[in-house]
């Protein structure tokens, strides 16, 4: 799709149809790194990607920066903690899927609203939070990356955005809020912006991914 100019690719799925997980490690214990090698690891238990992204930033070893739950199992806590670079442009933000629902939450009011999740990930900075820009987002900056990231409809439909080319985060943001229609959306991260879709024949594998977002099918029998 285009929008204010600018080309981007978004992927929407139904949380209720759709099965939306986070990974990170293998069965191993290493981090995925890639696309591929995720790929190969649900193949052994008969099911396949049939989407993925890169799922918010991680530190040099691969591990998550914040919050990240698998199977209910929380990995890595919520980080409140004080920072600098974009995870921690306040609010940062959670995405998670519980019970068939998903949905996109600054850190504190997530924390404060005790969900659990069977999947999150923390990420930052919010996008949009509540119908509003992040307000530190100025629509005539010079700061332009790839960009990727996640929002909720109102209809609770999950929407995964790419920028084709560098953007701003303002332009980004509005993307969420305005012609995807999410009144809530996470930032997940820049540069290294990474797609699994072999609908439209997108497989990128430049760079070594820490946690993922993936939605998973099984084969049929």
């Amino acid at each position: 799709m285009s929008y204010l100019g600018e080309d981007y690719i978004a992927c929407s799925f139904d949380p209720a149809a759709s099965d939306i997980r986070l990974y990170n490690k293998d069965q191993a214990g290493a981090p995925f790194k890639s696309f591929k090698a995720l790929s190969l690891e649900l193949r052994q238990r008969g099911e396949y990607l049939v989407f993925a992204m890169n799922a918010g930033m991680y530190h040099e070893d691969l591990s998550p920066v914040g919050l990240h739950v698998e199977e209910r199992v929380e990995q890595a806590p919520l980080n409140t903690n004080s920072g600098w670079g974009n995870f921690h442009l306040l609010p940062n933000g959670v995405f998670y899927v519980a019970d068939s629902k998903a949905g996109v939450m600054a850190a504190e009011a997530y924390r404060d609203a005790g969900i659990k999740p069977r999947f999150a990930t923390q990420s930052g900075p919010m996008l949009v939070i509540d119908g509003a820009l992040h307000p530190r987002f100025l629509p005539d900056s010079n700061s332009l990356k790839t960009r990727n990231g996640v929002g909720v409809t109102k209809s609770g439909e999950v929407v995964f955005a790419v920028s084709k080319r560098p953007v701003r985060f303002h332009d980004f943001a509005t993307l969420f809020r305005d012609a995807l229609h999410c009144p809530n959306a996470l930032f997940l991260d820049g540069t290294i912006s990474s797609l699994y879709a072999p609908e439209i024949n997108r497989h990128d594998r430049l760079f070594p991914l820490g946690p993922l977002i993936a939605v998973v099918a099984r084969f049929p029998r």
